[in-house]
Order: structure tokens, then sequence, then C-alpha cells
């Protein structure tokens, strides 16, 4: 299949500025692969699709404020430091992108400080990478915990572009999953937004399991595909992790033919890149840049859990490789005539 295949018009008045009220109440549409049947609901029926046994397969990335705003040495000239991932732990050694990039050189300190200059990072620009991207050392001594706790004074939520407006206090909280805890993501796993303490305490009641792994979502989420041959396009790498007691508790319920419901886009990407020689999950660590498209044949979720996503998204792409090209097509169709909100505070798809 073809890029423009992926295009349709989505005006801009349904791309979700804020989150809903509350996280679990957001619309659900239902979408039924066996029948073709498209339900609406509101998110927190989700549970009314399950059953004992089933498992629901989590991302548990946490997003970390990775937009900083400080200043250069001796100019004072305003600088933006997007920081995109860890190169180096113990050496403290980011991989950013600079704006201004013509103004920050190989050897320049620049220095971050909360509104009152109590609090203050320095970092030190080591190399070139790009036209717009820095290596940066941060000239730090203090323990993990207390370089998080002034990274997450600092830095503001790195809210997607598509949002179009500034982070606000409200999206620390709500531009990240209850369930977060490795800290590693530039972009939230929007699916996992829906969920609330109150609903994850209803499915385990249920007796629905939950495996939790680990993927840290990049930029490369939001690039642009700009090939028409979909074979062509080559995905950003991304760290991920899947233990062992994740993939035990998932082939258990694929043995026992339950429900394994992918939570996002990232679980499903993850999964799929570690799947063994008799098609089960395993134990997996390291990069994946696996991109999914039609025709694809998923060995692992047998559902999924996604927002609304942008045309020609490598993401909308997924979802009609997972749900059928036709029916998630009607869908979008139908997403788009009922008013149902899009992107990352969006509202939520059931694929079944």
């Amino acid at each position: 299949m073809k890029l423009s295949s992926f295009d349709f018009e989505l005006p801009d008045e349904l791309v979700a500025k804020y989150p809903a009220k509350e996280r679990d109440e957001s619309r659900l549409m239902v979408v039924h692969r066996d029948t073709g049947k498209i339900e609406h609901k509101v998110f927190k029926d989700v549970i009314n699709y399950f059953d004992e046994g089933d498992v629901m397969v989590f991302n548990n990335t946490k997003v970390f404020p990775a937009r900083l705003f400080g200043k250069k040495e001796k100019t004072g000239a305003n600088i933006e430091v997007f920081l995109l991932r860890e190169l180096n732990h113990d050496a403290r050694l980011w991989d950013v992108l600079v704006d201004p990039a013509r103004k920050i050189r190989v050897g320049n300190k620049l220095y971050f400080t909360d509104e009152d200059e109590m609090e203050a990072l320095i970092a030190e620009v080591v190399d070139n990478t790009t036209s717009r991207g820095r290596t940066i050392r941060f000239l730090f001594d203090g323990t993990d915990d207390e370089f998080n706790r002034d990274l997450f004074k600092l830095g503001k939520t790195p809210l997607p572009k598509y949002i179009n407006r500034d982070a606000e206090p409200i999206d620390r909280e709500r531009y990240q999953t209850i369930y977060a805890k490795e800290i590693g993501a530039v972009a939230a796993p929007t699916a996992g937004l829906h969920f609330s303490h109150h609903l994850m305490k209803r499915f385990e009641l249920l007796g629905v399991d939950f495996a939790e792994l680990t993927l840290h979502i990049g930029l490369g989420t939001f690039r642009n595909i700009e090939v028409e041959d979909l074979s062509k396009h080559k995905m950003d790498a991304e760290y991920f992790k899947i233990e062992q007691k994740a993939a035990d508790i998932v082939n258990q319920a694929k043995k026992a033919k339950k429900r394994i419901c992918t939570v996002g886009t990232t679980c499903v990407r993850s999964v799929e890149s570690a799947v063994s020689a008799d098609m089960y999950l395993k134990q997996a660590e390291g990069w994946t840049n696996k991109f999914i498209y039609p025709p694809y044949d998923f060995q692992i979720s047998n559902a999924m859990i996604t927002n609304f996503h942008l045309p020609k998204s490598s993401l909308v792409i997924m979802i009609c490789a997972f749900g059928g090209y036709d029916l998630i097509m009607k869908a979008y169709e139908e997403a788009i005539k009922e008013k149902y909100r899009f992107f990352s505070y969006g509202d939520a798809m059931l694929i079944l």
C-alpha cells in the first residue's frame, strides 16, 4: 500500500488541546473486526469487553520534562534545549536538539534556572551531531535522584507540536499514565492516559491480568513519512525491554486462547519485536525500529486500545494493519462525522 492511501481530511478543531475532565470518561469507539460493527461508548465501558484471564499489556515508560529553557554563558542569549535521549548515564551525556542552533557551539556552557534562579542545571556542549542536534554533558555531581528532581523542577512537559499550545501545570499529571515508572520517554503512550485508578481496580477485581513492558518513546513517533512506498520508510530506533514475568503472563493467556489487549501502538511494536520461533512472547531488551504496515500477521495481541491518529502517520498505518484497512478507514470517517477528539489528548478506540 502507498502512503497516500492513509490520507484523510481532519478538521483542526478535532485535534484535542486538553484532556477530558476525567481520564476514563473520554469517548470510546469499539470496532469489531469479525462483524464490522462499530459501537460508541464511554471509555470506562471498556471493561465490559474483557473476562477473567484476559491480559492487558501496558507500557510503563515515564515522560520526563524534556524541554529546557535557559541562557548561554557570557552572552545571556535565550536558548531552548530538547532532550532526546541519554547517551551515557554515568557521564550524563545527552543527545539534544537546540534552538537557535546557530548560536550554540561546541564548548558553550548552558545555564538552566527556575524563576527565582535558586535551582540550576549547567550543561556543556561537547559535539555537533546535525544542523540542530548537539551532544551535551550535564555538569552535575549529585545522585540520580537529585538530578531527576532538578530536571523535573526545571523542565517543561514536552507536548507534541500538534497540540499547539504551551505546557501548563495540568500537563505534568495528565500527560502521564497513572502506572508510569521507568523514566525515559519524550512522549506519552497516550492510549494509556484513559486508565484511572478506579478502572484499573475494577479490572483487577474482574481477574484481568496486567503485563508491563517498557518502550521509551522518542520524537520519531511524530516524524513525517516522506516516501510514498511504505517499504522504504525507516523508523527511528527506540529502546524497549520485556521482562520474563511479562512474557509468562502473556504466553499463559495465549495458550488459554484468552484476549491479549495491547494498550497503545508502542506496546504492539514492542511485543512484535520479541516474538520467539514458536510464535510466543520472549524476554527481550534492546532497540527496535519496527515499522508495521499492511499486510502484517500479528502474532501476540488479538485486541488493541489506541487513540485516533493523524493522517499519513505511522500510527494510523499500524492501526489499519491491525484492524483492516477498509474497516478502520470507515471507522475514522465515522469518528470525524461524530466529532471524536483526535491525537494525544483525544478519545480512544478499542479494536476487537
